[in-house]
């Protein structure tokens, strides 16, 4: 809840991704714009404007239902430090063979 409350959208959009890129280990993320609305507390109109910008950006290609991450290191730059204290937490507590 706090990172809904300080951080940008674009940035917990990024964090968001990357946390199901590292569980999934794909690039290629079936994901709708409802979904996405509901997960980062906002409207559908402003996933899209979000999405477009990391397109523009470069990080992602976005269609419908479907969001491929193209640069992941960018993508890691946007996202906020939420992502790094999920991720080291989640490879503390888990072994490796039940991380992906």
């Amino acid at each position: 809840m706090a990172c809904n409350a300080l951080h940008s959208v674009e940035a917990r959009f990024a964090r968001w991704l990357l946390t199901c890129r590292d569980r999934i280990s794909t690039n290629t993320i079936a994901l709708t714009q409802e979904f996405l609305a509901d997960m980062l507390g906002v409207q559908r109109t402003t996933v899209t404007a979000a999405a477009r910008t990391m397109q523009d950006r470069g990080m992602i290609r976005y269609r419908r239902g479907v969001v491929d991450i193209i640069d992941r290191p960018a993508l890691e730059a946007a996202a906020c430090e939420c992502y790094g204290a999920v991720r080291s937490t989640y490879e503390r507590l888990l072994p490796p063979s039940l991380r992906n």
